[in-house]
């Protein structure tokens, strides 16, 4: 009580105003309103908050399942291929960021089995060295990796094209090449056939369904390669993929390309992004419309105290004082309301594995059903930074509407106020 006594006036009154007196009905249902739109603000602030957060925990974990067989940077030579990959990767790990180096095939091709086609991404790989830059061989659910050996012709296949295939551990599969042999008789098709010895289950269809592992060696001979196309690596901080791609530029030699995952998978992401700002300013219009609730509420006490006003003018208060004490009974209003409402947001973006279980235990309903998502729990990632702009935005909005309320209580005159009191 005496840190109140010792402020201005003006907040005294305006906090005195925030909580709204119980003399009449009127005053009641001002302080009603006045509650609603505090709600108000606390809603959207914990939706965006929330919302956001599970946007994000989708995006990374999308993210890491890509990443988990896609590489954070690519080395290759166009058409030539690394004949000395070995001192390529040697050049990267001379960079800290730089944790694991492997050589790689890439190519495409068809696959063929009893009468089903489908076109292939082949990735020919060594598997001893596989593990330094990717999760694959961890997500092997059938057969092993490492029986990916020189001169065997076996392959790896994903889930969803194993099963398109028909093709399960010691089948055989067809690969045909894009490049025919040409002959006397004309242009033939290169084919050959590969023992499935491995099924992996990467979590992202579009992997799943389309990649294949082979070894390095049979992948040079299947495509009539003498060099890998390239080295793989993989960095510490994902994040920083881009910023070590040009730091690398700059000290591999040859007439080496590099590519990050940022750029190989460029669209995706920046349809990810494009759909976080349309719902950021979506949401943002629910605050804004709880926060202009407070231009009623305003306007509603200025009626309501024009005697209070008329008042505080005969005793000296200058119009800046009186347009002070109704934008901080506002701003008061949207300072809570974002205070609760952010506590809430974090609150439940910290507990939604938690929270959504018992919903669905409640309600009798799988919101991401394993079968379909191959994500069983919704996932969150709460951003400090989000939570700031949110917090930084509502009240800002809030302290917009004061703005007219405030001028016009600061217009009122004395004399006019106490014609009728």
């Amino acid at each position: 009580m005496s840190i109140l006594k010792n402020l201005p006036f003006e907040w005294l009154v305006g906090i005195r105003y925030t909580r709204a007196g119980r003399r009449s009905g009127r005053n009641s249902f001002i302080s009603f309103i006045s509650l609603i739109s505090m709600a108000g603000i606390a809603l959207g602030v914990a939706a965006l908050i929330v919302v956001l957060s599970v946007m994000n925990g989708f995006q990374k974990e999308v993210r890491d399942r890509m990443l988990s067989v896609l590489p954070h940077i690519e080395v290759f030579e166009p058409g030539t291929g690394l004949p000395d990959w070995q001192a390529t990767a040697r050049e990267a790990m001379q960079n800290k960021e730089v944790k694991g180096a492997a050589p790689y095939v890439a190519g495409q091709a068809m696959m063929t089995r009893d009468g089903v086609l489908r076109g292939v991404v082949l990735r020919g790989v060594l598997p001893e060295q596989e593990s330094n830059v990717s999760e694959v061989a961890a997500q092997v659910r059938q057969g092993k990796f490492s029986d990916l050996r020189s001169g065997e012709f076996n392959i790896v296949l994903g889930g969803e094209l194993a099963r398109a295939m028909q093709a399960g551990i010691g089948d055989r599969v067809t690969l045909v090449a894009p490049e025919g042999q040409v002959t006397p008789a004309g242009v033939v098709p290169r084919y050959k056939a590969f023992t499935v010895v491995g099924i992996f289950e990467a979590g992202h269809y579009e992997y799943d369904s389309t990649l294949a592992f082979m070894h390095i060696d049979d992948a040079e001979k299947m495509f009539r390669l003498n060099a890998p196309s390239g080295v793989r690596l993989r960095i510490a901080d994902m994040q920083q993929a881009p910023l070590v791609a040009r730091d690398l530029s700059r000290i591999l030699t040859g007439n080496v390309l590099i590519s990050d995952w940022s750029k190989q998978n460029k669209t995706w992401f920046a349809a990810v992004q494009t759909e976080k700002r349309m719902m950021f300013i979506i949401l943002t219009l629910i605050i804004a419309v709880a926060a202009f609730n407070l231009v009623s509420t305003l306007v509603m006490t200025v009626t309501d105290k024009q005697a209070d006003i008329a008042i505080l003018r005969t005793l000296g208060a200058s119009p800046r004082s009186i347009m002070k004490i109704f934008m901080i009974q506002g701003a008061l209003v949207g300072l809570i309301g974002t205070a609760i409402g952010v506590s809430a947001g974090v609150l439940v973006a910290l507990n939604v594995d938690v929270i959504v279980p018992v919903i669905e235990r409640l309600l009798g309903v799988q919101f991401l059903p394993r079968d379909i998502y191959l994500i069983s729990a919704l996932p969150s990632d709460l951003r400090w930074p989000d939570v700031a702009t949110i917090g930084a935005v509502a009240v800002v909005l809030a302290f917009l509407a004061t703005l007219y309320p405030s001028w016009w209580a600061a217009r009122v005159k004395p004399a006019e106020a106490l014609r009728y009191e």
